[in-house]
Formats: C-alpha cells, sequence, structure tokens
C-alpha cells in the first residue's frame, strides 16, 4: 500500500515490547532542525510511552545527518546503551549532494552497527521536498522518530535475548 494512504506509525498490528530498563541513546541532525525536533520528540515519546526511563534516554546533537555516523560510533564506545537511534532528514536539492549523503548515511550506520554488534536505527527521512518530510515528522504519515524508537525497542529485545 502506498504511503500516501496511511499513517506509517500506526502499531496497533504487532506487539511492542516494554522499553523498561534498556539505555538508549539518540543521535540526532541539527540541520533541518524543525524536522529533526520533531522527530526527536517522537523518538523520545515513543520510548517513554512503551516504558523507558527519561533517565535511561540519552541525546546527543551533531550538525548534520552525515555527522549521525561519528556520533553514533562515539556513544557506543560507552558499553552502556542497548540501542542507538540515529534521527535526521536529507531533502532532495538541485545537485547530487543527496544521493552522496544518503548513501554514505546509510552505510555508516550499517557499519557502527556492525562494528558495536548493537542496534543503530536508521530514522532518517530523505525527501524530494519539505511537505513530505512534515508529513513524515508528525503529519498525516506519522512520525519517523516514533517508528524508530519502536524499531529500537524491538531490536534491543532480540540483542538481549540473543
Amino acid at each position: 500500500m502506498a504511503s500516501r494512504l496511511k499513517n506509517l506509525s500506526d502499531f496497533s498490528h504487532i506487539d511492542v515490547k516494554s522499553a523498561t530498563g534498556f539505555q538508549f541513546g539518540i543521535v540526532v541532525a541539527q540541520w533541518n532542525a524543525t524536522i529533526t525536533g520533531a522527530l526527536l520528540n517522537g523518538a523520545i515519546d515513543g520510548l517513554i510511552k512503551h516504558g523507558a526511563s527519561e533517565e535511561y534516554i540519552t541525546v546527543v546533537e551533531v550538525p548534520g545527518s552525515y555527522e549521525l555516523i561519528t556520533g553514533a560510533d562515539i556513544i557506543l564506545r560507552d558499553n552502556k546503551f542497548d540501542a542507538i537511534i540515529c534521527l535526521g532528514c536529507v531533502i532532495q536539492g538541485e545537485t547530487r549532494h543527496f544521493d552522496f549523503i544518503c548513501d554514505a548515511v546509510a552505510n555508516g550506520i550499517s557499519n557502527v552497527s556492525i562494528k558495536y554488534n548493537k542496534p543503530v536505527i536508521f530514522g532518517v527521512l530523505t525527501t524530494d521536498n519539505q511537505q513530505q518530510a512534515i508529513d513524515r515528522a508528525g503529519g498525516i504519515h506519522g512520525n519517523k522518530g516514533e517508528e524508530a524508537a519502536v524499531t529500537a525497542i524491538q531490536m534491543a529485545h532480540i540483542h538481549k535475548t540473543f
């Protein structure tokens, strides 16, 4: 089903586990701050809604989406985290810069996850325009930050189990 037809943050069809007792790190880009701020609020709200304690949530701001990679790497040096959520927003412009940044961020986040054997969640919007970003940061399609939080909770449980 096309995303234009639904709220992507509807979790009524899955059993979201409890976030109680887990430590979460959130690395958020300052670039496109209106959007990333909404994603951050969605992530924090999602974690707390599912039982996370505010004192078990650490937020680190980085300049842009490209720096999410290094930010996640730095905070994972502290072994206390069960999962990291990376939040950013890259909006298509007139040059190929968009393609290079999106590719690098996706691969970099994946590599950090593998390096530390910890869940590192890709909560980066890669949109064609500002309106699509707004729609996915608390707008008509839900909040990608909340989706990333639910993913982090689910993956933290899997990591703990195995």
